[in-house]
This record gives C-alpha cells, structure tokens and sequence, in this order.
C-alpha cells in the first residue's frame, strides 16, 4: 500500500495474496522488483560475507497455485503450464546467474517440493540454477510414519522417499525441520518416547520398552536418511541428540485479512527454548544420542559416502523387515524388525575381502545393548545375493543399523 494500490511490488488483487501464509506476493516481472531482490542478494554476500543462501517456499513462488493442495505426479504438464509463474521461474535464474557469476563458490539450496524438472542444473544448461534441493519429503514421511506402528512401516516405502529424485540431482535433507517441531507439533524423539522422556532418560534410572524403542528406532531413521537421502544432512535444534519438546514462539490471537482465527499460547516463552545442556549431561541418555550423531559425521568425514557416485540398493525386505545398501564404499545393513535378530544374514556387496564394523547403533556408548562384537571380521565369499556378485555374513539384531566397511578402506580413512 505504499503508494496507495495494493500493487506496487505485488501482483494486484487475490493473485498477490497468499491465502495461507497471510502474505503478499511479488510481481517478478516487475524491473524494480527485479532490481530490489537481485541488489539484495549481492549485498549479504559483499557486505557479511555470506557463503550460501536457502530460498524459502520456492514452490510457492513456481506456480500460481503455490503448490497447495496439489499432488505432483511427475507428469511434466503440471511443471509446465497455465499453473506455471514464469516470471518467478526467470527471477530464480537471474539470482542464481547472478550469485554463482559474482561468487562461483556460493552455494544455494531451494526449498522445493514438486520436483520442478532442471532445478538444479546450470542456468548455462537451460536450468534454474540451484546448486541442491532442499528434500522436503522425507521430514513429512518420518512425522507420517511416527503416526503408526513401527510394525506398519513398509520398508519399500521408506526407500521410495529417501531415494525419490531426479537422476544427478543434489539434495540437502534432514529427518525433521521447523515444520514438524514447530508451533504444537511434537519432535521425532517426543513421537516416539512421549512422556516417559521426562521420567527415564537419566542413566541412574531403569529404562522403559518405549524409551528403548525410541532410542534405537531415533537413531536409525537419522542414519538412513543420511545414508539414502541426498548429498547434505542437516540437523534441527536439537535434533541430534532427541530433543524432547517442539519449538513455540509466543505468540497472541489474531484473526488474519482472510477472517481465518488463528489460536495464540498466551504469549507465552515456555517452549521457546532449546535445553542444549542435555545433551552434554552424561548421566542423561541424551548424550549417547548425540554422540551417535558425532559418529555419524564423523563416519562421513572418514568416508565421504554421501558424495560419493556409486549407491546401490540390495534389499527392501517387508517380511524380514530388512534394508541392505552400498553407498560409496561402504555397506549399510538396517533391521527395522521390533523383536526378530538374524543370525548369519547374507548381505550382497561389490568388494571383495575382509569387512570390519565402522559404525553400529547397537553400540552401549550410544545407548544400545552392545549385541554385536566391535572387533568381529566379516569375509567375503564369491556367491551372489540379491544382485551383488559377493556377499558376507552378518549378526542383524533386532532395531539396530551397521555399517561395514573394507579393511584397507578402513585403514586407509584412519590414516588420512
């Protein structure tokens, strides 16, 4: 309304509404739009030296419809239509022209859940530009999933999320965001251990089955994702060692443009918090939970597994409840049964030799029961299984995930 229309950098009317973020829409065709945006992109990283950026909502800025209530298929027609916000599409190319032009080492992530086709391949090549999508799905797939018994889960199904991009394109993704553990909403570690965080999580203090599922079940879902689900991981205030409470700014009532009544907490500061103090208490089984996390970080460190070329995946049993896959170097084995542990498992691999255990879930510095042997050696045998032209023999307990590595990769990650 600055000079007086409800158009100066928006479009005019409900085209420049967001209904459900109650919000105004710029009009990217509009050269001072333009101008405003691309300036403003160019000052953080001259004036605070920013090395990246992560565009919010670009599905939303893509198409007219925003992306609501909207189910992508894939089908191209629905990346390419009526629907389609060219003029937002080419303000992402500029951006991204004009960052990686000015900054070639500048990284940007764009936050998109439709799968628009190119997003990040070169604008030189005809894309839009982005160095990595932000891999949205997978948070909604493990808050879905929480919803139910693990006895439900579908291994073919948490596959399909993780793994569901387009060929050689980059994702960042992480377990759970600002999404799910905002505002009401519970933390993937409050799905799954409720109430009983408050009572058993000191060390001094028998365990409960759920505490004991949560636990296991909370590092293996942050494990896989990170195995599975693209070429960056990222954790969420306190995701990484089960932070037990969700997020909640204060907030007050208020009836937004739309006469939509959105409910306030009294203004309160209860929830707006992180108790990061957690997970650096020993005696609390926060601590083995984030030190899990420090492993898994560090297991990448020694690996790079998650840039690697080379991903395969082996076995998505339902029955066994069983997902067994090679990513770079080394092999992942995830036994997602609630009471069933397998003796001498076969697990397919590519390389042949002597495999050792790198990380293991199970492992009792992580709050597990220390079932598998850190020193046990696992040799390969020229017999092959579920398409791999080798295969070694495994001890899969029951709600835990291993992975092996090669000896000589082994030796030679410690020695770099």
């Amino acid at each position: 309304m600055f000079d007086g229309t409800d158009s100066h950098y928006f479009h005019s009317g409900s085209r420049g509404y967001h209904w459900m973020w109650d919000s105004r829409l710029f009009n990217y065709g509009s050269w001072e739009v333009l101008r405003f945006l691309l300036s403003n992109a160019r000052w953080w990283l001259e004036e605070y030296k920013f090395d990246g950026f992560r565009f919010d909502g670009v599905t939303s800025m893509m198409y007219t419809h925003h992306g609501l209530q909207v189910a992508f298929t894939g089908n191209y027609s629905e990346y390419f239509g009526l629907a389609t916000d060219v003029d937002a599409v080419v303000y992402l190319m500029l951006v991204n022209d004009v960052i990686h032009g000015l900054y070639p080492e500048t990284v940007t992530v764009g936050e998109d859940v439709s799968g628009m086709p190119a997003f990040c391949i070169s604008t030189q090549d005809g894309g839009v530009g982005f160095d990595y999508r932000l891999h949205m799905a997978v948070a909604d797939k493990w808050i879905e999933l929480l919803q139910k018994r693990d006895e439900d889960w579908q291994m073919g199904d948490i596959v399909h999320t993780l793994t569901n991009r387009r060929w050689l394109e980059k994702c960042v993704v992480y377990a759970e965001s600002h999404d799910q553990a905002l505002v009401g909403d519970k933390t993937i570690a409050f799905w799954l251990m409720d109430k009983d965080m408050y009572d058993f999580m000191a060390l001094d203090r028998p365990s409960t089955p759920l505490i004991d599922r949560g636990i296991a079940l909370h590092k293996m879902i942050r494990l896989i994702t990170m195995g599975l689900g693209g070429e960056g991981y990222l954790n969420f205030m306190g995701n990484e060692f089960g932070h037990p409470e969700w997020i909640d700014f204060p907030r007050a009532d208020q009836y937004l443009p739309n006469g939509k009544f959105v409910p306030g907490n009294g203004n309160s500061y209860d929830k707006c918090r992180r108790r990061f103090d957690l997970a650096d208490a020993e005696y609390l089984r926060y601590h083995g939970l984030q030190e899990f996390d420090r492993a898994m970080q560090h297991t990448e460190e020694a690996y790079e597994f998650m840039t690697s070329g080379h991903q395969f995946i082996s076995r998505k049993d339902e029955a066994d409840r069983i997902i067994t896959f090679e990513r770079g170097n080394l092999v992942f084995v995830f036994n997602f049964h609630w009471n069933k542990s397998y003796s001498d498992y076969p697990v397919g691999c590519l390389k042949p030799g002597k495999y050792k255990v790198v990380l293991d879930s199970d492992d009792p510095k992580f709050g597990g029961f220390g079932r598998i042997s850190p020193t046990a050696e696992y040799f390969t045998v020229e017999t092959k299984h579920d398409g791999r032209p080798r295969s070694f023999l495994v001890y899969a307990p029951c709600r835990t995930a291993v992975v092996y590595a090669l000896v000589e990769d082994e030796e030679a990650s410690v020695a770099a």
